[in-house]
């Protein structure tokens, strides 16, 4: 769908590799430009977790992208990397402000070079503000945001996500701002810088419960019992039943009275289920624990309630929805071996992207990418004997 726009991306971490791997998916052409050491995230994993010690937190978010070892601090390097950026339809980097434009790299330059460029800068706070020193990383700016306030039990306090989402989210608001960009420019012919920061990305995040703060004021406070949000009428969260978990979402009390078959919710209204939330979801949290959760599936399914299992991952990736999806596939990696990730998420046309590169070797691309520049062999030879760049061994 992207075939034929040629990507340059300096970028590490999570949140710039996976929004470049979405433009890689959708068929453009991906250059990851990283030091002649490698990029971060090659030396890195979350879980300690490589296969034949290569990471899988590289492998996770770089398919599909050609690999360019390269030291951009050169005279040599600089003048490669120029005349790529005059080929390019995007520039990805994630950076911390100031570093791409003391390296030579900035908007301003390349746009110069290449007036129909997109830019794309993913950063912590934004391109500039009081914040612009500060690092910026996903678990940082879960506390900065709230976001961490609106999770967690009353006696637990702020609580993050046991994950990545404001990188993830940051990443697919990149990838959106830059396939807008060259939308436009299809039209106008001109170029764009796109910023794209995390801070804002996790305020977009919070949409629901942020808008009903600046309208009304403070959120209710957190419970100790099953119910997971500060502004949800009860019940709304995961419940323990008499042999595991069960996630209950919405049910009306008329609907729970006749679950429950007890007289502990005589009385008590729709109404109540917010206003006297906190009394609702104990009474709910109490009756949970009577029968198991098989029981509680058979009945919630006559009687429509909304539920679902609260799996672990061993029973996601049993899920025969799941499977059905085809969100979890393999992909043949040198060196590494057969590794499975999860698949592009959409799906056009009833099919995913297919895979088409396993994630690179460090430089594996380098001498192809440089003669596709006009660089000749012995000019090729010459910048790696110097360490300018790095090929693959």
């Amino acid at each position: 769908m992207l075939n034929g726009i040629k990507v340059l991306s300096f970028t590490h971490y999570l949140q710039g590799p996976s929004a470049v791997q979405t433009l890689a998916d959708l068929g453009a052409d991906v250059t990851k430009v990283e030091p002649p050491k490698g990029a971060y995230e090659r030396h890195w994993s979350g879980f300690d977790t490589y296969m034949n010690g290569v990471s899988v937190f590289f492998m996770m978010a770089n398919r599909n992208q050609k690999s360019l070892a390269i030291d951009l601090k050169s005279p040599e390097g600089k003048e490669i990397i120029y005349k790529l950026v005059k080929q390019a339809d995007v520039v990805v980097e994630n950076f911390r402000p100031g570093v791409m434009e003391k390296l030579g790299f900035g908007y301003e330059a390349l746009a110069a070079l290449n007036p129909r460029l997109i830019y794309c800068s993913c950063t912590g706070y934004g391109s500039s503000g009081p914040y612009l020193g500060k690092a910026g990383q996903d678990l940082l700016i879960q506390g900065l945001s709230g976001l961490a306030s609106l999770t967690g039990k009353a006696d637990s306090g702020p609580t993050p996500v046991g994950t990545a989402p404001v990188d993830q989210h940051g990443a697919v608001l990149a990838a959106l701002g830059v396939l807008a960009a060259l939308f436009d420019r299809e039209r106008t012919g001109k170029g764009h810088k796109v910023d794209c920061n995390l801070l804002n990305a996790a305020l977009d995040l919070q949409i629901e419960p942020l808008n009903y703060f600046l309208n009304k004021g403070p959120l209710w406070d957190k419970l100790n019992s099953g119910l997971c949000t500060r502004f949800h009428q009860a019940p709304y969260g995961v419940y323990r039943t008499a042999d595991g978990w069960i996630t209950l979402s919405l049910a009306p009390v008329d609907k729970l009275r006749e679950a429950f078959g007890s007289d502990s919710l005589d009385g008590y209204t729709a109404e109540d289920q917010m206003m006297r939330r906190d009394e609702v979801d104990r009474i709910v949290a109490d009756e949970m624990k009577k029968r198991t959760t098989a029981d509680w599936y058979e009945i919630f399914d006559r009687l429509d309630i909304w539920h679902t299992p609260a799996n672990e991952y061993a029973d996601v990736v049993r899920d025969p929805q799941v499977a059905w999806n085809e969100m979890i596939v393999s992909m043949n990696v040198p060196v590494a071996g057969e590794v499975k990730t999860l698949s592009h998420p959409n799906r056009y046309d009833g099919k995913a992207p297919p895979i088409r590169m396993s994630p690179p070797r460090l430089g594996e691309h380098t001498a192809a990418i440089l003669r596709d520049a006009g660089v000749d062999d012995d000019s090729i030879a010459a910048l790696v004997e110097k360490g300018v760049v790095r090929v693959a061994q």
